[in-house]
């Protein structure tokens, strides 16, 4: 993200945390890291956050599956489809 313009922030909302937080001009976009979403608690762990956020930016896990479990609104990316997508 840094190589796209952006400034990179780990970030908190009370207790839950985001991996990182990516800021460019008027652009922000949330992003959580796992390696694999193998587990319902993992995709839990990993999804709240996110929900916990109430404002309208881009929010994305992004991990090593090739499923796709994007949901209300959190997109979900493969790790690799997610670095090679220019056009964030």
């Amino acid at each position: 993200m840094i190589s796209h313009g952006f400034d990179v922030y780990a970030g908190k909302l009370n207790h839950y945390e985001v991996d990182f937080i990516c800021v460019k001009d008027d652009q922000k976009i949330y992003i959580q890291v796992v390696d694999f979403l193998s587990t319902k608690e993992k995709i839990n762990q990993k999804f709240k956050p996110l929900r916990k956020i109430d404002d309208n930016y881009p929010k994305y896990i992004i991990s090593g599956d090739r499923h796709d479990f994007s949901n209300k609104g959190i997109i979900h990316k493969n790790i690799i489809d997610f670095l090679l997508d220019l056009s964030i």
